[in-house]
């Protein structure tokens, strides 16, 4: 669209009115209606189509997904969707076929274990994503001032210096027009939506073709010898490929590498080919099939004046390490309470030019993770199948290096909680060298930009719980009074939300490394101190490039 489209003219009298026009009913923007719709904010979400379905690309929701589900009361709704129960191990194991040898075996990927741990305060969860889309969903229509319609295509906007104008089209074909103060694209690598926005991104990279199985198969669990897992990876003498259980229906999923792109299996190909790959012999039914490509983008801009993209619109990389639903719900996430922001009226517009500073220096460093935890592990010689000294021999030289170098794609945790807004002008800067990035370990820090570090309380709640919508202020126990009310008044000038928590029983400065830490709504912190600095609340809302 660009700037010279930016135009003035009269919004129609006959357009539907809301201040957020969301485009895509996916986890990203289910997650921007939330945070808006929490807040009160009215939202009209639409989607071309009804979704759901059955052939799920996402398996995984991690640990900072599940507690953004914490925050708004729906985690355990989605640990009672797990189709095996949260106690199922969510180990990844390596062998030459479901009927065949162990190779590597990778024990509580993605943290999903079940119990307390003080890093975090929810475990991960295998769940498909169509079950987490449900539990969403049903969240989002509780909230009286978000609004969802399916089968509703976006087909075109336009925009001035006060709204957008989306043009869209029912399952009747039907054309609408919709008025929006902002909108937020979050349909797909495909957005129609970006296409409308004239936003480039980098050179597309085909990293290689996939295709996806879902099958039903209710011998299988009983016919194959391994144990329980949710991800079986075979790597024997007829290639590679993925292969596990997804629901209590006996319904089981299958990723063969090396079929050819716009090649379409028929039902017969396809069950041929998950016997050649698993060796197993017991009945199968086809329930779907699909083919996709696995690529790599990044948008070189995030938004068009008061269009903005998210999730798959702006960033696109392989599914290796868990990272793309996430990530989308991240984004969000991000753009929810800052659009909620600047809408309240404590923000300006401006503020919204954090959402690309902060959010497209994770994607390319998540990008890069993803891409290399892609490689495909080459065909081995037949004979790794073999019993004898030579077979056993090469399964485990081939099980060391799996062992060695795949453990990246199965234990992120210093990727998914580590990675902080470094450097962003809405943030303290307090100097000093920025924490390395080590993506399996995760180390907590209370420096400004990075998420605040996590502790259990002796209730048994998590610290998390005590943060506000808005801006919260843990206060160390001998923190000065006099100087948590200047705060609080500050705030209230300011029109800033602000929540003042004072934990009992925790030694908030030997976490935190102050007296005084303050949290933004997304539980990052954004400033820490020995005593408050009355320009604080205009430095994390203006941002210091702008002052």
């Amino acid at each position: 669209m660009g700037d010279s489209q930016v135009q003035e003219w009269r919004v129609p009298s006959s357009a539907i009115a809301t201040q957020v026009l969301i485009v895509g009913a996916g986890p990203t923007g289910l997650a921007a209606a939330i945070e808006l719709g929490m807040r009160g904010i009215d939202v009209l979400v639409i989607d071309r189509n009804a979704r759901g379905g059955q052939a799920p690309r996402a398996k995984t929701t991690n640990v900072r997904t599940r507690t953004h589900l914490r925050r708004w009361g729906i985690a355990g709704k989605l640990a009672a969707e797990a189709p095996f129960g949260i106690d199922f191990p969510n180990d990844m194991i390596f062998v030459t076929s479901l009927s065949g040898h162990k190779l590597a075996h990778f024990r509580d990927a993605f943290n999903a274990a079940p119990g307390r741990n003080p890093l975090y305060p929810e475990h991960a969860q295998w769940v498909p994503q169509y079950k987490l889309e449900k539990v969403l969903l049903e969240h989002t229509r509780t909230l009286p001032s978000v609004e969802i319609r399916f089968n509703t295509r976006f087909v075109t906007a336009r925009q001035n210096q006060d709204q957008v104008v989306a043009t869209l089209e029912d399952a009747s074909g039907k054309s609408l027009e919709v008025g929006a103060r902002y909108l937020i694209a979050a349909d797909g690598a495909r957005s129609t939506a970006r296409e409308v926005m004239g936003i480039k991104s980098d050179a597309l990279r085909k990293l290689g073709n996939s295709y996806n199985i879902i099958f039903r198969a209710p011998e299988f669990a009983r016919e194959h010898k391994h144990e329980k897992g949710v991800m079986y990876l075979q790597i024997g003498k007829h290639g590679v490929s993925a292969i596990g259980p997804m629901d209590t229906d006996d319904r089981w999923f299958f990723m063969p590498m090396g079929v050819p792109e716009g090649k379409h299996l028929s039902d017969q190909e396809a069950i041929a080919l998950i016997r050649e790959r698993s060796g197993l012999r017991s009945p199968i039914e086809i329930l779907s099939a699909d083919s996709w490509v696995a690529s790599v983008w990044l948008a070189d801009r995030y938004r068009d004046h008061r269009m903005l993209l998210a999730g798959d619109a702006c960033h696109l990389h392989p599914p290796t390490g868990g990272y793309g639903m996430n990530m989308g719900i991240g984004d969000g996430v991000d753009l929810g309470w800052k659009l909620a922001a600047v809408l309240q009226g404590w923000a300006d517009a401006a503020f919204l030019d954090s959402y690309q500073s902060e959010r497209q220096p994770l994607h390319r460093i998540v990008i890069e993770e993803a891409v290399a935890n892609f490689a495909a592990a080459p065909v081995p010689p037949a004979i790794i199948e073999r019993d004898g000294f030579i077979g056993r021999g090469l399964r485990a030289l081939i099980g060391r290096k799996i062992q060695k170098t795949k453990a990246r794609e199965f234990h992120t945790l210093g990727t998914v909680l580590g990675l902080g807004y470094e450097g962003s002008p809405w943030v303290a800067d307090e100097g000093g060298t920025a924490p390395m990035h080590d993506n399996g370990n995760y180390t907590p820090t209370a420096r400004p930009g990075y998420l605040a570090p996590h502790a259990w309380l002796a209730d048994g709640s998590s610290i998390y719980d005590l943060f506000g919508q808005g801006f919260t202020l843990l206060v160390a126990a001998d923190a000065s009074a006099a100087e948590v009310t200047q705060a609080e008044l500050d705030a209230r000038q300011a029109r800033i939300p602000l929540k003042v928590v004072r934990p009992e029983g925790l030694d908030v400065e030997a976490l935190y490394q102050a007296r005084l830490a303050l949290i933004r709504p997304d539980q990052h912190v954004s400033w820490r101190g020995q005593r408050w600095q009355p320009d604080v609340l205009s430095l994390v809302i203006q941002g210091s490039a702008r002052r």
